[in-house]
């Protein structure tokens, strides 16, 4: 009996002890919370709003072939593209090489490759998704119909799908051509040499795996006068990661010109077997 009495008392005297919450207190508390909830929702909301990473994104793939024995070839092959992001805005640059050069039936050593191709492109983006763009472009390849060939014009570029693994852009541009045709070539098709025309391009990137990543970029580009008179380039690669800034991977590449003479093939394929590197630049 003075063990339940002895208990009861020393209970009383813990909940008289207890601190008492005032109501008021409580309710400002309570009141201060959501402040700072708010507060911080509203400053991450307006870092989003910062400019995002200002450096310079870059990847440069080099593609090399040496064969020796009854043939002898070399081959060198240079992909560069870059990316400076702005708030609104970006710039980027495509840069396409190849060159090669063989022993000849006679033993002398020829050039029989050399092409490239570079492209610049400025985009403002009206949302997350949509850009108005401004491309200009030109290429190079001595053992086609063209000395070279040029282009440049706005267009839109559109963000179709993006994921953690998946990204999809669509592009299409109106473009001003100017084709420098060979003197040979013009006096057997009679080609335009300066045309209106139109551009659309697709670009896919697929991370399959951590280390293993799928790219493909098809384009398409035709005289708005002669639908005969088109170009098309397909460009499909896979690249594993060795480290942090090296990859290795393949790349094949199809380069269509549907109007050429009629010594040359219309399609020009390369497979290569490239290094990759991944850099930014502080800018």
């Amino acid at each position: 009996m003075k063990k339940i009495v002895l208990s009861s008392v020393l209970a009383s005297g813990l909940l008289l002890a207890a601190p008492v919450v005032d109501p008021k207190l409580a309710a400002d508390i309570a009141a201060a919370k959501e402040v700072k909830t708010a507060a911080d929702e509203k400053l991450k909301a307006l870092e989003a709003k910062l400019p995002q990473n200002q450096d310079i994104i870059a990847n440069i793939k080099l593609g090399y072939m040496d064969t020796k024995g009854n043939t002898n070839t070399e081959t060198f092959s240079l992909d560069g593209k870059a990316k400076k992001e702005f708030d609104t805005q970006y710039i980027s640059l495509v840069f396409d090489a190849q060159y090669g050069n063989a022993d000849n039936s006679t033993g002398v050593n020829e050039v029989i490759k050399n092409k490239y191709f570079t492209e610049l492109e400025y985009g403002y983006r009206i949302t997350d998704r949509l850009s108005v763009t401004a491309v200009l472009g030109y290429k190079n390849d001595s053992f086609s119909s063209y000395n070279y060939q040029s282009y440049i014009g706005p267009g839109l570029k559109y963000l179709t799908y993006k994921s953690d693994i998946q990204k999809l852009d669509l592009e299409a541009s109106v473009l001003y051509s100017s084709d420098d045709i060979q003197e040979r070539y013009i006096t057997q098709n009679g080609l335009e040499s300066e045309y209106a025309s139109y551009k659309a391009k697709l670009t896919y990137e697929l991370q399959i795996v951590e280390n293993l990543k799928f790219e493909q970029e098809l384009s398409y580009r035709a005289s708005f006068n002669e639908s005969t008179n088109y170009f098309a380039f397909s460009n499909s690669s896979l690249s594993s990661k060795i480290s942090d800034i090296f990859s290795a991977g393949v790349s094949y590449k199809v380069d269509y010109t549907n109007e050429v003479a009629p010594s040359i093939y219309r399609a020009d394929r390369t497979l290569t077997a490239f290094l990759s590197v991944d850099y930014s630049l502080a800018y």
